[in-house]
């Protein structure tokens, strides 16, 4: 009984064991994944953070029942926990782990894993074999890979995302590519000729080689194998050539993107009649020419996106054709932009009028004409994007009666012909506005109060205009998330604004109107300001020192106001600051000791009250690119640490009172471009060693500020565009101008301002109305990319360098008012680029180098004052004198001299004789000039003893 009894109750401590195993894997079943991934996540989470991370900080727990499911970047089967996803995206590059190779065997826990997304991780590669049976997509872009992974163990593998890589063709190898229906190798190292494997992927849908080097046009045809592809990117890689007609064989294609490539000749109306299925189109930044009859897509049903923008100023582009119905499509997106559109007509596409679902319209620079299309707002009511900027559009900007467009977030119709006032409730009808774009028109008028309603307004444009009047307090309190304000270039006065609540403001330009006053503290709240632009008003008093409380202010501008005083020292505390133009004040005193910004690149001071030697303080701005001190008062030589500025661009030192020779250690800046050391008093001669300089030598550095790459950037909020290897959006941007550095230089006889683009093209040296002496060195001649010299207003002596004929692209030279003597050298006239040359007031003789080419343009100014110069377009003739009669024989010559001999004594005789008689019968007849004569003989008797 009793071992019964016992065998019974072990029997229910069992079963009751065995109930509690079993509730706990239930329990524990239910509410978390199982335990060999746990410590799966846990291990591949350590490797992650090797050696010192801190990422995933929920992968944990105290308790066992930690469900692991729950853990941030892991997605788990509804069902069996098992863990199917692992989105670890940016986790060591935010960290800044460094680059970092994955033990592949650390993902051998995972067994049903479909999706592992290692995006953005610094990857190097995978230690062994990644053996992942199920795993379906493998997304490792924006790593550091230079092989692709070893595939043979990944059978399910169907999607590769490889982009941002830096894999090279080679690499394009292996038979477990052929299974792949997604293969983005996007910006990676591939170069020439597309590889060959990829036309054998025949079961490819989806294909990215955007952005690599792939120029090789006849290869790309290799790609019209894949019949089943859907999606194609080859953008981005400068392909040469013509389209390739088999692209119609494509037949399953959805999405086309051609941009960014180099493509040329035209494009044919029947490259996309077959492909009935497209839905996107770009072709935008090529070189197409020709004609295109857009009306030959109006049979492409499904199609929502075109782009055809960037440079075509070739490509003639037709969408008025009578014979066309009505487009099957209803465009998402039409951008159409820097073509001749429509001819002669210039009219904005008719089509349009039967669009409904449009959120983007981008018709930039095509020279339509016409009023303003508000009717495309009317019908399509979730348009988001309107650009029609470069066109003549004229009238005024007029909307529908209580019209509101809520989804409208960038509006642009900046650089037409538009009159009249801003409506004065365009802060109703646009409410929700992002951008606003009307600059460069005919605007006049106020300055609308109803913009300060426009709570979400990160750029206003309203810059050269008419635009008049103060600005209203509601635009400086309202629009609190404006971070771009340009009213530059119109006619807006008053004071500064005492207060303001542009908290985001990062870039302000008030330049060139009438604002006048103390610069007010009401900039203190944006504290976030980069650049600053008040020049060209009125602005007085003293500049602040609370300027220094904007320390992301990488660029000031201050010119052409009244400002006086000092510069302040509240400058040294801005350590980005890259720009500081102070000119045309009247700022006395020297720059302060303590400026030490190592990120200056522009420091431009011209026109000032500034004394004392050139500050050391500038030696110590090894960034420099401009350095403008003209028309100071400066005095002393020129320091030689000047040498160490490497990076500099110009220096202008002119109209100062400067002396001593011009130093060698000018001749250590090998970048320069512009020199001006006019109007000083710098003495002795110009160094030889000044040819090792560049004078215009392209570096492909453009003088302009940094700035955070596009300011506005917005999803669209009603569409976005499905792809496997698009982002899933389309992104409208605008953004404030660059601060390009101006240059004030004087060539060609006028004193010319350089500014963006133009800047880096020109070159010169000035080194006129000094105390130079001594011969112009023929080294000089060496600079053959030099625009402009002048060394006019010396005592420069010798002759004119024969080199100078060596001087290819020279436009300016002026050598006058010198004492150079010789003749101008005859190649001269292979100058052909030379517009302005003058050597008077010299003295320079000989003949003139013959009227040809540029020689035949210059008058006789260019050469006066040169009395022994001769030939055109001088009235002095070269040809010899006239000859003297033939030497007659000596008998005959011996009585033409006693001939003459005895002729001369007779006149002379004759001519004393009769003045003798004559005075002495004067004085008779004169007693009182005969009385004055005889007292001025006694008076003077004893010195003519002497």
């Amino acid at each position: 009984m009793g071992a019964v009894t016992s065998g019974l109750y072990n029997a229910i401590i069992l079963y009751a064991s065995f109930l509690w195993l079993l509730l706990v894997v239930g329990y524990y079943g239910c509410l978390g994944c199982l335990e060999d991934e746990r410590v799966g996540l846990l291990n591949l989470k350590a490797s992650i953070n090797h050696p010192h991370g801190t990422a995933l900080s929920s992968w944990g727990g105290d308790t066992i029942v930690a469900d692991c499911c729950q853990w941030e970047c892991v997605t788990c089967d509804n069902k069996t926990k098992r863990v199917i996803q692992l989105d670890l995206i940016y986790i060591r590059s935010i960290e800044g782990l460094g680059n970092w190779s994955l033990n592949a065997s650390l993902l051998l826990p995972f067994h049903q894993l479909q999706i592992l997304n290692l995006y953005g991780n610094e990857l190097t590669g995978f230690q062994g074999l990644l053996r992942l049976k199920k795993l379906r997509v493998l997304d490792v872009r924006r790593n550091d890979l230079t092989t692709i992974p070893i595939l043979s163990a990944l059978p399910s593998l169907k999607v590769l995302y490889l982009g941002s890589n830096r894999i090279n063709s080679s690499q394009l190898r292996g038979r477990y590519l052929s299974k792949l229906e997604v293969l983005d190798l996007e910006d990676n190292g591939l170069m020439g000729s597309v590889p060959s494997i990829i036309g054998t992927l025949n079961r490819l849908k989806s294909l990215a080689l955007g952005y690599n080097n792939l120029n090789d046009s006849l290869s790309i045809e290799g790609l019209c194998k894949l019949s089943d592809l859907e999606e194609l990117d080859i953008s981005g890689n400068g392909i040469d050539g013509n389209l390739p007609p088999c692209f119609n064989n494509l037949t399953s294609l959805r999405t086309l993107d051609l941009s960014g490539n180099n493509f040329k000749g035209t494009i044919t109306s029947s490259l996309f009649s077959s492909l009935k299925l497209l839905q996107y189109i770009s072709l935008s930044r090529n070189s197409f020419e020709g004609s295109f009859d857009f009306t030959s897509l109006f049979n492409l049903s499904k199609l929502e996106v075109f782009d055809l923008g960037g440079d075509n100023k070739n490509l003639k582009v037709e969408t008025e054709n009578s014979m066309s119905q009505l487009p099957l499509f209803q465009l998402r997106v039409f951008r159409l932009s820097e073509c001749v559109l429509n001819g002669e007509s210039r009219v904005i596409p008719s089509f349009l009028s039967n669009q409904y679902e449009l959120r983007v319209v981008d018709l930039r620079n095509n020279g339509i004409i016409g009023d303003i299309p508000t009717w495309l707002l009317v019908n399509n009511s979730k348009l988001e994007s309107f650009s029609l900027s470069g066109n003549q559009l004229r009238g005024p900007l007029a909307f529908e009666l209580n019209a509101k467009h809520a989804y409208m977030t960038h509006f642009d119709i900046s650089s037409n012909l538009i009159q009249g006032e801003i409506p004065p409730d365009i802060g109703s009808i646009l409410p929700n506005l992002q951008a606003l774009n009307m600059s460069r028109n005919a605007l006049h008028g106020n300055f609308p109060t109803s913009i300060g309603d426009m709570k979400s307004l990160k750029l206003l444009d309203l810059s050269n205009n008419n635009l008049s009047g103060p600005l209203p307090q509601h635009l400086l309190r309202g629009c609190i998330s404006l971070s771009s304000l340009i009213l530059s270039n119109n006619n807006f006065d008053g004071n500064f604004p005492a207060e303001s609540n542009l908290t985001s403001l990062a870039h302000l330009f008030l330049d060139n109107n009438s604002f006048s006053g103390k610069i007010s503290r009401g900039l203190l709240k944006s504290s976030a300001l980069e650049m600053l632009d008040l020049g060209k008003n009125s602005f007085s008093g003293q500049i602040p020192d609370w300027i220094g409380n904007f320390p992301r202010l990488i660029s000031v501008v201050l010119s052409k106001n009244h400002l006086e005083g000092v510069i302040p020292t509240g400058f040294c505390k801005l350590g980005e600051l890259q720009l500081l133009d102070l000119s045309s004040n009247k700022i006395g005193m020297s720059i302060p000791p303590c400026f030490n910004i190592s990120n200056m690149k522009f420091l431009q001071l011209q026109s000032n009250e500034l004394t004392g030697d050139i500050p050391n303080v500038l030696s110590r701005l090894p960034s420099l690119f401009i350095l403008d001190l003209k028309d100071n008062k400066f005095w002393g030589t020129i320091p030689p640490w000047i040498g160490s500025l490497t990076s500099l661009r110009v220096l202008l030192l002119g109209g100062n009172e400067l002396h001593g020779s011009i130093p060698l250690d000018l001749c250590r800046l090998r970048s320069i471009r512009m020199m001006d050391l006019s109007h000083n008093n710098f003495s002795g001669s110009i160094p030889p060693c000044l040819n090792n300089l560049t004078f215009g030598a392209q570096d492909g550095i453009f003088l302009t500020t940094a700035r955070s790459g596009f300011l506005i950037g917005s999803l669209l909020a009603t569409y976005s565009y499905e792809s496997q290897i698009f982002a899933n959006y389309i992104e409208v941007h605008g953004g404030p101008p660059n601060e390009d550095a101006k240059v004030d230089f004087t060539t060609k006889w006028r004193f010319e301002s350089y500014e963006g683009k133009v800047l880096p093209i020109m070159s010169g040296m000035d080194f006129s109305w000094n105390n130079l002496t001594g011969s112009i060195p023929p080294e000089l001649g060496d600079l053959s990319e030099i625009h402009s010299i002048n060394f006019s207003g010396n005592h420069l002596t010798g002759s004119i360098p024969e080199t100078f004929s060596n001087l290819k692209a020279i436009e300016s030279l002026d050598l006058s008012h010198n004492m150079l003597i010789g003749q101008i050298p005859p190649r001269m006239i292979e100058l052909y680029n030379l517009e302005v040359f003058t050597v008077a007031y010299n003295d320079l003789s000989g003949k003139l180098p013959e009227r040809k080419a540029q020689f035949a343009t210059f008058e006789e100014s260019s050469y006066e004052g040169n009395p022994l110069l001769c030939g055109l377009p001088l009235n002095q003739s070269c040809s010899p004198a006239r000859a003297a009669p033939k030497t007659p024989l000596a008998n005959s010559d011996n009585e033409e001299k006693e001939s003459w001999e005895e002729s001369f004594l007779w006149s002379f005789g004759g001519s004393f004789g009769g003045a003798f008689l004559g005075i002495v019968a004067f004085l008779h007849f004169k007693s009182y000039y005969r009385e004055l004569l005889f007292y001025f003989i006694a008076k003077n008797l004893t010195f003519l003893r002497l």
